[in-house]
């Protein structure tokens, strides 16, 4: 899929961050943080990722899943019925 530069550059930005709480979370544990601070990065992290997932999960729905309707082809919507279904696991 061809992402705006404006989409893109969020994503990314989303990842760097990510990117930058996974280090400070290796940090933690080889400094020997305190388990409940810890426990707190991780959830942090964990929300994050879920933020990136609702964001790219709109995009595709807006634009992949949309644009696929409009040609008359239904079965992205199953397609995007089983990604529903990994991501609530």
């Amino acid at each position: 899929k061809d992402r705006t530069a404006e989409e893109k550059k969020s994503l990314i930005n989303r990842l760097s961050r990510i990117e930058g709480q996974i280090r400070g979370l290796k940090d933690m544990v080889e400094n020997d943080a305190y388990c409940t601070d810890i426990l707190i990065q991780v959830s942090a992290i964990q929300a994050a990722l879920n933020a990136f997932n609702r964001e790219l999960l709109s995009n595709h729905i807006h634009t992949c899943v949309a644009d696929n309707i409009r040609a008359g082809d239904d079965s992205v919507i199953d397609e995007l019925t089983a990604t529903l279904q990994k991501l609530m696991k």
